[in-house]
């Protein structure tokens, strides 16, 4: 080819090309010209549209507490294993089985699991004590006899004054069954149900007793579930009678395998149950209550927002599914007695059961073991859940409590003034508007409002959004959210003055 035929194709090219990426701009400029005839700019919205987030932009998540990060880090599987296996060791943990043998029984475990947690108060400096709750369960449905049954109760103390007697309770319950709940001679391995959450709670305890926290945390580990949470149940009863302020129950139970009996494996979820019409309200509440809302936004229902939160935070490989539940379908677990008497309680449990490893005589059948035994167990998995309840337990007892008598003020208006009072804490630094709206789950925006007892939302009316308010302390560390009640209506003195409902 002669070099005059190479110039002009070479021309002809840059012109295709110039041509090409004229129309390709003109193009463009038409999209974008199209596009903002019929989208309606940002300067248009509404200051409430703009403060409710409709611009696209969320809170900001807060920074990660140090402390927290490390704790997390050292929850240890193998620890969680070798307790496992310790208690599968028994035998039996039937509630009703020998308390006296040394190697096998309910007994056996109790003095184990005794020794196990005065063994990690070693490390607390005199901050954690360890004792027996004792005490005879009378005849019932599942316990033919009277019978003696001991909580096992570590009780970490908070160091600062104005919050030490705020509690937070964690559970696991170390009795075990086979399919029938009075067999006390069968073995009943447990290694699921419920060795994976009592060990979950002595690792935590072995973790965070080398820590300080503002305010008190205590592990316990229960007999009796299986035969009616009794050992739950006599805890909660005698903490109602003496006052304690349990902020907070956590119970774990079944939190063992991540493979279910519908084959599903899923070793980065835990289901944290939440009721949402309180177990104890009354009648007058309950009138309160339809009248302005707030069958989402029980205690127990903020605790579970707050663990989703923290916990999705300090363990990001894993999710916190949250189900609107008290438990599963027709169950309960040893969170039930603390709600029942005012408490905010949820359960953990693993994301699918698998039934053959529950409540069943150890056998193979039609070529199918069944039985609660440990090689169904994943240790790994188990760790992460013990991780998921340490940061959300350490979140609470470093943070301040959450606000008390927060309230919506009387009156109409397209405003919402909120009220509450004062924390006490001396390293309080404020306090946070948080909303959502009303098909939301989780609070998705916030205000902070600095250190008041009174705020108004401005444009933004309670008809159309859920409101609460969080309390924060100097380290940033927040506590669960308080959903406001309605005040008592102003008495009215001109009618003429007031709106029509």
């Amino acid at each position: 080819m002669r070099p005059t035929q190479t110039r002009r194709i070479h021309r002809l090219a840059l012109n295709f090309l110039i041509a090409f990426l004229l129309c390709a701009s003109f193009a463009v400029a038409t999209a974008v010209r199209a596009q903002s005839k019929f989208a309606p700019a940002s300067s248009a919205l509404t200051a409430p549209q703009k403060r409710a987030g409709r611009t696209g932009s969320r809170a900001a998540q807060p920074a990660r507490n140090p402390q927290i990060l490390k704790l997390v880090t050292e929850i240890d599987a193998r620890n969680i294993e070798r307790t496992i296996r310790k208690l599968v060791s028994f035998g039996t943990r039937n509630t009703l089985s020998d308390q006296n043998d040394p190697n096998r029984g309910i007994g056996a475990a109790r003095e184990w699991l005794y020794a196990e947690f005065l063994q990690v108060a070693v490390s607390s400096g005199g901050r954690m004590t360890v004792e027996k709750q004792t005490f005879e369960q009378p005849k019932a449905a599942r316990v033919p006899q009277p019978t003696i049954l001991t909580n096992i109760v570590a009780t970490l103390k908070g160091t600062q004054p104005e919050s030490a007697n705020r509690v937070y309770v964690v559970s696991g319950h170390y009795d075990s069954m086979c399919s029938s709940p009075t067999d006390a001679k069968c073995d009943a391995p447990g290694a699921n149900d419920d060795a994976s959450g009592t060990a979950a709670v002595l690792e935590m305890a072995r973790v965070m007793a080398k820590y300080k926290f503002d305010a008190t945390i205590v592990f316990m580990t229960v007999p009796g579930e299986e035969q009616g949470l009794f050992g739950a149940t006599h805890f909660a009863e005698e903490a109602k009678k003496s006052n304690m302020d349990i902020e907070a129950m956590f119970t774990n139970d079944i939190i063992g395998s991540s493979v279910g009996g519908n084959g599903v494996h899923d070793p980065h979820t835990v289901r944290v149950f939440s009721e949402g019409v309180p177990s104890n309200e009354t009648q007058q509440e309950a009138t309160t209550r339809r009248s302005v809302g707030g069958e989402n936004d029980s205690t127990s229902r903020q605790l579970a927002r707050f663990i989703k939160e923290v916990g999705e935070r300090y363990v990001p490989s894993m999710k916190v599914w949250m189900i609107y539940r008290r438990d599963r379908y027709g169950r309960g677990g040893d969170h039930q007695p603390f709600l029942e008497r005012g408490y905010a309680a949820v359960r953990f449990t693993e994301p699918n059961e698998n039934y053959q490893h529950q409540h069943q005589n150890v056998r193979v059948q039609n070529g199918i073991q069944y039985g609660d035994l440990p090689q169904f167990d994943d240790f790994n998995y188990i760790a992460d859940v013990a991780r998921m309840n340490a940061a959300a337990l350490a979140g609470l007892a470093l943070a301040p409590a959450r606000p008390k008598n927060v309230t919506f003020p009387s009156g109409l208006s397209n405003d919402t003034p909120i009220k509450w009072d004062g924390n006490k804490e001396p390293d309080l630094a404020g306090y946070e508007i948080v909303w959502r709206d009303t098909t939301e789950a989780t609070w998705t925006h916030s205000q902070s409002v600095g250190n008041v007892q009174t705020f108004t939302m401005k444009g933004m009316s309670k008809d159309n959004f859920f409101f609460g308010v969080r309390a924060l302390n100097r380290e940033g560390n927040r506590s669960p959210v308080t959903y406001p009640r309605q005040a008592p209506r102003a008495p009215r003195t001109d009618q003429a003055a007031q709106p029509s409902p």
